[in-house]
């Protein structure tokens, strides 16, 4: 059977593409094993799924000072080893990463190993622990068109970002059942993201009493972030993380107001759900979100406002705003037409596996040349045989390079 190992970690974004393409992974006949950090929110949201999980150090890569600075880069080479030896243990066919700090030395290890990883871009310009990647990778799978044009062209794919599908499916009135809302005002949907997002939060419970004479409030504000003074509040409720009840929440959900990961709005943009992105401010950022925002405001998507342009006023008037023209973001949305990156995806992981095959089957070849046409009629005989699997692992590791090559022997010796 094929073997996959996925990898991506830090918040909800590096894992819930991962998350997307497992039940089609599983279709194509995939083993699926994860590698993450020992207590980031990957290792729930996978270990809920009975996928298993291997986790490694993990070490933050910053672009600031802090004294964390002199101890992660060990962290990061233990990392590295332990990925290495997880790997040689369990003999993947193909390595396929989401991104964040954990996945560096994941991928780096895969190449040592000879085998080939994907990596996933969600953002306009790659994150730092992409970058480190970039030489590691056999193809580089993007979700804008700017991304591509400015990375290796034998690289980099045009791909989308894969959607959890169940989301696609959700019941508002199982929403409002569960948020205990009534169906007669409109419900705005608050998105601080798996971390939470404090200034979100902040400007948006600022406002609140305000809101809540035309709106309902569902707030998804982070681990750790909500507000007990809050908590009964007729017409607001608010929740650290959602998963298994998010699909009915967005369909719920009349308008959005969210940071602008990458993730989340092409969530939002398949659903099309109006919305107000505020993005993270470039002072705390590489200025990631900001370029997200824009990119879909010129597309007619979202309406933006940057944290610095925040004021109580401002914020109730542009989301009054969002909901009045509610119809003509919804419009540009659905014409811009869904894309199915969850089989983009997985038709290039195919393509990667194959070639490790057929790299493997190439190099068998020309050793069956030297050693004579009974070698591969001696081979061939015992890969039938009921004591085939101890003798594959002395040739190869690789289900996928077993199944090429009794192909490859057939089409070449039909009379064996």
């Amino acid at each position: 059977m094929k073997h996959i190992v996925l990898t991506g970690g830090g918040t909800a974004g590096h894992v819930t593409p991962n998350i997307a393409l497992i039940p089609r992974l599983k279709e194509l006949g995939y083993t699926i094993s994860y590698i993450g950090s020992y207590e980031g929110i990957e290792k729930k949201l996978i270990e809920e799924l009975g996928i298993p999980y291997y986790g490694i150090s993990s070490g933050k890569l910053r672009r600031y000072f802090d004294l964390k600075n002199f101890s992660d880069p060990f962290r990061v080479l233990k990392g590295f080893s332990q990925a290495r030896k997880i790997l040689k243990d369990l003999k993947p066919d193909v390595v396929f990463s989401k991104g964040g700090f954990v996945t560096v030395p994941v991928v780096i290890a895969a190449k040592r190993l000879k085998i080939p990883a994907l990596i996933h871009e969600s953002d306009m310009t790659p994150g730092l622990a992409n970058k480190l990647c970039l030489s590691s990778a056999s193809k580089i799978c993007c979700n804008f068109p700017e991304t591509v044009n400015n990375l290796p062209a034998d690289k980099a794919v045009l791909t989308g970002t894969p959607i959890r599908q169940e989301l696609l499916s959700g019941n508002a009135d199982a929403g409002r059942k569960f948020c205990g809302f009534t169906a007669d005002k409109p419900v705005i949907m608050v998105i601080g993201g798996s971390l939470g997002a404090a200034s979100v939060n902040d400007n948006v419970r600022k406002i609140l009493p305000e809101l809540l004479k035309d709106f309902q409030v569902v707030h998804l504000c982070g681990k750790g972030k909500t507000d007990e003074s809050l908590k009964g509040t007729t017409g607001y409720v608010q929740y650290e993380y959602i998963q298994d009840e998010l699909p009915d929440l967005f369909a719920m959900a009349d308008v959005v107001i969210s940071r602008a990961g990458a993730n989340a709005i092409c969530e939002i943009r398949e659903l099309h759900k109006p919305n107000l992105l505020i993005p993270l401010s470039a002072k705390a950022s590489r200025g990631d979100q900001i370029l997200n925002a824009r990119s879909f405001e010129r597309q007619g998507f979202s309406m933006v406002l940057e944290e610095e342009e925040i004021t109580e006023t401002k914020l109730l008037d542009t989301i009054h705003q969002l909901y009045t023209d509610r119809q003509k973001y919804t419009e540009a949305m659905a014409g811009n037409g869904r894309v199915d990156s969850i089989s983009k995806i997985t038709e290039l992981i195919e393509e990667c596996a194959r070639s490790l095959s057929f790299t493997f089957c190439k190099k068998l070849c020309h050793f069956q040349e030297m050693a004579g046409f009974l070698f591969i009629r001696k081979l061939y005989e015992t890969l039938l045989s009921a004591s085939a699997l101890p003798y594959i692992s002395c040739y190869s590791h690789h289900s996928l390079s077993i199944q090429t090559l009794l192909q490859l022997s057939q089409l070449e010796y039909p009379d064996i």
